[in-house]
């Protein structure tokens, strides 16, 4: 089903001076007693970088404690489930307890997809009221308030599977704040469960902490289950009631449970709180529940055999899938391979810039196919860019042609499965060109599924590039254990039980029948369809459903009643009398959302903008065309929030450069030939030789050197600390003509006194080609010769040279490929522009694989002739979980340390922990001579050796 465009919604008022918070008391905190004395550190209702200090009882001025200026009285989560409509609240109380003036955030976590319907905040009395408008209309009452000095508002776009909503008040001394915020989603069936998940981080201990979830199903709940998600530390709190249609979870920690040890301030409560339960279901239609004039079908069977599937894995392999993430793809499409059947068809696709397949036909999946095609992936290497146009064209033409050539058998599904890290980078780059394209070619009866891996993927485009072709999209997260999650999700999609689903309600008074999106049925999910009528012409609904089997053509009725349900609905306070008009909106939206981007003309997309802005209006929600204004009552005093109507990248176009794309960029083997009368033969394509996954040297952070010696197999770290403005060469190679050179950049201001410097600059120079780039913060600039060009961190661009290759992925990293043999990758790190001590900074990650001459030097390109360590004499240190160790190494003997530096090719935002060995003084003793030889005057000059 297609989603909503995910929204980040963020208010920044500690700039405000409208924003002049009273002083007066809140009746809703008298029934709380004295405020708990709460933990420094990470939580999300903040109070930002100030903190004050008091004298204990006893103790002298010299001895003070820190007190948190901000008291989280209390935090509640209240979320009601009826019939898979998921209506929650979250609600926190907090007071400023500082002498000073102190910004509170309220920054919560909500599933992507979810509607925000309302949201509140009371200040000391004063009260601030959501309501929706449209866009237009949200924005030009902003801009009033805006102009007397009354407002701030901003959106964000998340990149995760959960969205934050974020507001910031200034809140002058002894304030008290209550927000409030209200959302709505609709539980999906998958693997055979639905999955309520609520993400708790109040931040801090709270005096009252409690989460209450009520599971109201009429067609029975058959389990429930709330798995351990926080380590044992919760072990007996949640607790459950459950009946046989009902259930209530209950999680209410005490302060001393909410401790993260029994002397700790630190909260536990940080991570998510999961339920998972089915319903009891018959083996024919499902459920059909009727009320208020709306109906709801729920369809999942599942005792019946799995019909035979065509199915196509379709596996980049660029260079962004180096390391684990490839080693992980290759370890789990092995065990899906094992999982076929003998009656399946299968074949793999990877591609780079260029495209190859295993075998160019379906082949049965037999036990030699099978193990031929592992042997295939094992031996692929990650290199180059990504056409990801082209790989997928190439997919559906081969489905296509082996539907024509009648090689399939008809009762058969389809399938094409994209496994993909990035955005395209060669041949088409325009993403609504390529949606196009697959829509133009791809046969109705083919479901495309879409993979994207890791944080930096552009989840949104692999999403509405498998919902306008009967497939679901995940995310699969490149810090978690990619194996399993790839696993999971090829189950979910891998046991297709019916095909050419239909349904029928065969009454006129039946209007706006709506669904999501599906053509097939899957093993273990759901197909819900809702729809309007006219309560006084009806007082029952009755359904039609035609689907076929594995062999058998199956027609499938139900009839319900609306007395039913509304008997059962009245004896349940927390149930929700309006969960049918609720669940049609949400469908409805959603379908309206993706017939708009498919709109054939501008007339027909006017119509169905139209259709979702007056019903977004009606359900008083938050969609890509409405916003959010909240105000006071005065309405002098306003905040906006709103989604951006569409993905930039996926109808402006993106920026190019270099090779540019041809005007028709559907391939001329794609068009489908005539039907032929015979089959051609199974023909098997080169492999290439295998290579193991390449470790890199990396530089992170203020600057954290990791020099990985393949021999070894260990990691050996130190750090440089030096001056802003000077420039440390990396590699210097005089005899291939190859130089990298970093120029330190110092933050705003010392920290603990000390300034910490991180890389804001780094040049290559590769002297043959006559090439130099220069990549900072905030552009990238080729000088070729006398040409010279540059590229912006927000273009999605590729440069090429006969050897060089320069691609850009939007602000996140800059890949250089040179004559194939090297590569370099830097990654972009941005920081909050008003934090007041950090800078956006570079990292740079280069293989130990790279082939320099035997001559190369520099901090990093010594280190490309491993020299021979010993570690021995591991002894514990000073830090109980940094242990000690001795380590010889160039004729010299150096005290160790072990620890965790970060590496954050696969997550951009949290780093994926790498241990090293730590060497002290700034790598004395490891590095050849003093760091300070390794100054160079010019970001491109080559090192001269003492």
């Amino acid at each position: 089903m297609k989603r909503l465009t995910c929204f980040f919604i963020c208010f920044f008022l500690s700039e405000v001076s409208g924003f002049e918070i009273p002083i007066n008391g809140l009746s809703e905190f008298v029934d709380y007693e004295d405020p708990v004395e709460l933990a420094p550190g990470k939580f999300q209702l903040v109070a930002e970088n100030r903190r004050y200090q008091r004298s204990l009882p006893g103790e002298s001025e010299e001895m003070m404690e820190e007190v948190d200026q901000v008291t989280l009285y209390s935090y509640k989560v209240q979320s009601t489930i009826t019939s898979r409509m998921a209506t929650t609240m979250i609600q926190s109380k907090v007071v400023n307890n500082s002498p000073q003036p102190q910004n509170v955030v309220f920054d919560v976590q909500i599933p992507k997809g979810a509607f925000i319907s309302n949201f509140s905040m009371t200040v000391d009395g004063k009260t601030f009221r959501s309501s929706i408008k449209e866009k237009t209309v949200g924005r030009a009452l902003y801009a009033q308030a805006r102009a007397k000095g009354k407002t701030a508002g901003l959106v964000r776009s998340s990149a995760l599977d959960m969205e934050n909503f974020r507001t910031e008040v200034n809140v002058l001394p002894g304030a008290k704040v209550q927000f409030e915020l209200h959302y709505q989603e609709v539980k999906w069936r998958k693997l055979g469960s639905y999955e309520h998940r609520i993400y708790l981080q109040p931040g801090r201990l709270a005096k009252h902490l409690e989460v209450d979830v009520w599971v109201i199903e009429p067609q029975g709940l058959r389990f429930l289950h709330v798995p351990d998600t926080f380590e044992g530390h919760f072990d007996s709190v949640p607790v459950i009631s459950k009946g046989q249609q009902k259930a209530h979870v209950s999680f209410k920690p005490t302060v001393a449970q909410q401790r993260i040890c029994p002397s700790c301030r630190e909260t536990a409560v940080d991570g998510e709180l999961v339920v998972l339960y089915d319903v009891k279901r018959e083996e024919k239609a499902g459920e059909l529940e009727v009320f208020n004039g709306y109906f709801v079908h729920f369809f999942a069977p599942d005792n019946l055999d799995p019909i035979p599937k065509n199915i196509l894995f379709v596996i980049d392999v660029s260079g962004s899938m180096w390391g684990v993430k490839m080693k992980q793809t290759v370890e789990a499409m092995k065990t899906i391979l094992d999982d076929l059947r003998a009656e399946d068809h299968f074949s793999v696709i990877d591609f780079n810039q260029n495209i190859r397949t295993w075998r160019n036909d379906l082949i049965s999946a037999t036990k030699t196919q099978v193990a031929d095609a592992k042997r295939y992936i094992e031996k692929i290497q990650p290199s180059g860019g990504t056409n990801i146009n082209e790989a997928l064209l190439r997919a559906i033409f081969i489905l296509n042609e082996a539907r024509n050539l009648g090689l399939l058998d008809p009762n058969s599904v389809s399938l094409i499965i994209l496994v993909s890290d990035g955005d395209p980078t060669v041949g088409e780059l325009k993403l609504s060109k390529i949606q196009k394209n697959v829509k133009e070619n791809i046969q109705d009866n083919i479901s495309l599924f879409s993979l994207g891996m890791g944080f930096d993927v552009d989840y949104d485009f692999l999403k509405r590039l498998s919902n306008e072709n009967h497939g679901i999209a995940q995310r699969i997260y490149g810090n978690q254990d990619t194996s399993s999650q790839l696993k999971k999700f090829y189950n979910q999609v891998s046991t297709p039980l019916l095909r050419n689903v239909q349904f029928n309600y065969p009454h006129t008074s039946v209007t706006d029948v709506t669904q999501n999106n599906f053509h097939n049925y899957f093993g273990g999910s759901e197909i819900v369809v809702a729809g309007k009528f006219d309560p006084a012409k009806l007082d029952q609904i009755e359904s039609v459903i035609t689907a076929t089997s594995a062999n058998t053509q199956l027609v499938l009725e139900t009839l319900a009643q609306m007395d039913d349900l509304q008997d059962f609905l009245s004896k349940d306070k927390h149930a929700d009398p309006d969960f049918t008009r609720k669940l049609w909106a949400y469908l409805t939206i959603n379908q309206l959302l993706a017939e708009r981007s498919l709109a054939p003309t501008a007339a027909a997309k006017r119509r169905i903008t139209r259709s979702i802005l007056q019903m977004s209006l009606d359900h008083h929600i938050v969609t890509p065309l409405t916003s959010l204004v909240i105000e006071n009552e005065a309405g002098d005093e306003r905040m906006l929030a709103d989604a951006p109507l569409q993905d930039p990248s996926c109808c402006s176009g993106a920026l190019y450069y270099g090779s540019k794309v041809v005007p028709d960029s559907t391939p001329s083997w794609a068009n489908p030939s005539p039907t032929p009368v015979i089959s051609m033969l199974a023909q098997g394509s080169q492999v290439l030789e295998s290579t193991p996954p390449p470790h890199v040297m990396r530089v992170e952070n203020d600057p954290h050197f990791i020099i990985y010696l393949p021999k070894s197999q260990k990691n050996i770290c130190f750090n440089i600390d030096s001056e802003p403005g000077k420039i440390l060469n990396l590699v210097s190679d005089p005899e291939s003509g190859i130089v990298v050179n970093g120029q330190l950049v110092g933050a705003k201001k010392p920290n603990n006194g000390k300034l910490s410097t991180y890389f804001g600059k780094l040049g290559f120079y590769f002297q043959s080609e006559d090439i130099k780039i220069e990549i900072s913060t905030e552009t990238i600039t080729l000088s070729h010769g006398s040409s010279t060009f540059a590229l912006s961190w927000s273009d999605t661009a590729q440069v090429m040279n006969q050897r060089v290759q320069i691609s850009v992925k939007k602000e996140k990293v800059v890949t250089i490929t040179l004559n194939k043999e090297m590569s370099f990758s830097v990654l972009l790190h941005r920081v909050w522009k008003k934090h007041p001590v950090n800078v956006d900074f570079l990292g740079i990650y280069i293989p130990s694989t790279n082939k320099f001459s035997p001559k190369a030097h520099g901090l990093i390109g010594q280190f490309m002739q491993e020299p021979k360590i010993h570690i021995f004499n591991e002894r514990p240190g000073k830090d109980p979980e940094k242990p000690e160790a001795s380590m010889e190494v160039k004729g010299q003997k150096l005290i160790i340390t072990r620890g965790l530096q970060k590496d954050y090719r696969t997550d951009l935002v949290f780093g994926t922990d790498v241990t090293c060995w730590f060497v002290h003084n700034s790598g004395k003793g490891f590095i050849d001579g003093h760091y300070k030889d390794y100054f160079v005057p010019q970001l491109y000059s080559f090192l001269k050796r003492p």
